[in-house]
């Protein structure tokens, strides 16, 4: 089977709107919309593109765990939008995923504001299987705070009978 490029809603707003600023707030929100419990942590894609996508949040009271640092689950949150966003504009038009499982390192207490990044070299899969979009989170120096491997389940969409 060859690759058919993702024909992703999402690719399709981001290519229309993800120039400027309000597009780039637009998208995360419609983004948002259709999966709720994202907005949680008021997500702003910063770049969406085949391999890559990276996100980012405000570090804020709403998601400070007791010691007024990132909440580990927040940080979940934005590693499983960016993972999910970048394999679904990635992915084969004739595919679709569902995340099956997440292992997560907490590397370093996160005090800033953050930016969760998914890149894959290899995108063009041509059967179902299970993937692992790797998905490391940055604090405002560039150091990582948190990474996730979080395991996708691959398969061929159901034909309309």
């Amino acid at each position: 089977m060859a690759y058919k490029p993702s024909k992703s809603p999402v690719l399709r707003l981001w290519k229309k709107f993800g120039n400027h600023a309000f597009g780039r707030w637009l998208v995360s929100k419609i983004v948002c919309f259709n999966a709720p419990y994202f907005s949680s942590i008021k997500p702003v894609f910063t770049r969406i593109q085949p391999g890559q996508v990276e996100v980012a949040f405000k570090k804020r009271r709403a998601v400070h765990n007791h010691i007024k640092t990132v909440h580990a689950i927040a940080m979940c949150n934005a590693a499983e939008l960016a993972g999910g966003v970048c394999l679904d504009v990635s992915l084969d038009a004739g595919f679709r995923w569902i995340p099956v499982g997440m292992e997560v390192k907490y590397l370093k207490m996160a005090k800033t504001d953050l930016i969760a990044r998914c890149k894959i070299e290899k995108f063009d899969w041509d059967e179902a299987q299970d993937v692992v979009m790797p998905v490391g989170v940055f604090d405002t120096h560039g150091d990582e705070v948190f990474h996730a491997d979080i395991t996708m389940r691959i398969s061929e969409k159901k034909r309309a009978a």
